[in-house]
């Protein structure tokens, strides 16, 4: 009887994971306190600055490009429909840019990525924390869009940019397509959201928020009606080695009427994504404006980049 060898890249992606599970058990208790507002820094509560009534600047975003190693995809995937050209970001103004993070986590999780939005200085960094007594994806994007609202008020920025990790996304989606998000949101970056569900969601059908990203709920089913019209670029993270979206290819958006990048990751797991050096440089290029953009940075709604 032969000896059971498990793959060389799903070794290192479980090694991983283990390492980022670690380090993210350490840093949780500090994402659980509010934080002060200030630029580049996430924070529960908004601090004083201009209100509704303050001149607003264009909402473009301003980043460092990207040096991470960019490799082309190996081949199209499945058509998400006709071609489009996915708007540039004009070099005019610096955005915010709102994290959230996924189920019954915080925003600790955002370590990296927001230091790396943030690192110019010229960017404010927020995050919004959703506590897992939240019984339903559609009241949590309620709450997102009052706290845009906020943001958008206090900035004098008309839009901004969202990342969001797992149920984060979902959430965040749900915002821009169905409560009219796509007239704050510019981009919406998601990391492993099972946008069309997940079979692999641990204690299913015991919280009322792990339903909703089962295959076939109500509010999977509400993503995929038309929405026509929508002003929100979307962009896919989805890894070849995530066991928490199953199939992984749930973590893509299909939908004919949604301006979609795709972006596969290679060989990292799900609680990786928002860590790994090779996304972080991929979502600092996305959110970058047009003259600091690579050449995914335009890419058409059927378009992929790969990283990692």
């Amino acid at each position: 009887m032969g000896r059971f060898r498990v793959p060389a890249d799903l070794l290192r992606a479980t090694t991983l994971e283990l390492l980022v599970l670690a380090g993210h058990i350490v840093l949780y208790p500090s994402g659980l306190a509010p934080e002060r507002a200030r630029p580049g820094r996430c924070a529960d509560t908004p601090a004083p600055g201009p209100g509704p009534g303050a001149p607003r600047a264009d909402a473009h975003s301003t980043a460092d490009p990207a040096v991470g190693e960019r490799v082309e995809p190996p081949g199209s995937g499945p058509e998400t429909g006709a071609l489009r050209t996915l708007p540039p970001h004009p070099a005019d103004g610096t955005a915010p840019a709102l994290l959230l993070h996924g189920f019954a986590d915080n925003r600790s999780v955002f370590v990296l990525l927001r230091r790396a939005l943030a690192q110019d200085g010229r960017r404010e960094v927020r995050c919004l924390n959703f506590s897992p007594l939240t019984l339903d994806i559609r009241a949590a994007a309620e709450l997102l869009g009052r706290r845009v609202e906020e943001i958008c008020a206090r900035t004098g920025h008309p839009r901004l940019d969202v990342v969001g990790h797992s149920l984060g996304g979902l959430i965040a989606r749900y915002y821009v397509q169905r409560l009219g998000g796509d007239r704050r949101v510019r981009t919406l970056v998601t990391l492993g959201t099972p946008h069309a569900g997940t079979s692999v969601v641990p204690f299913a059908g015991v919280h009322p928020v792990v339903r909703q990203m089962r295959p076939g709920s109500e509010v999977i089913e509400e993503l995929t009606r038309p929405a026509p019209g929508c002003r929100t670029r979307f962009v896919c993270f989805w890894s070849d080695l995530d066991r928490i979206m199953s199939p992984v290819e749930t973590a893509r958006i299909v939908h004919p009427d949604l301006l979609v990048e795709d972006v596969p990751v290679r060989g990292i797991g799900h609680l990786a994504l928002p860590v790994h050096p090779a996304v972080t440089s991929r979502i600092r290029e996305v959110l970058a404006p047009a003259g600091e953009q690579g050449a995914g940075g335009a890419a058409g709604r059927d378009g992929t980049a790969s990283v990692a």
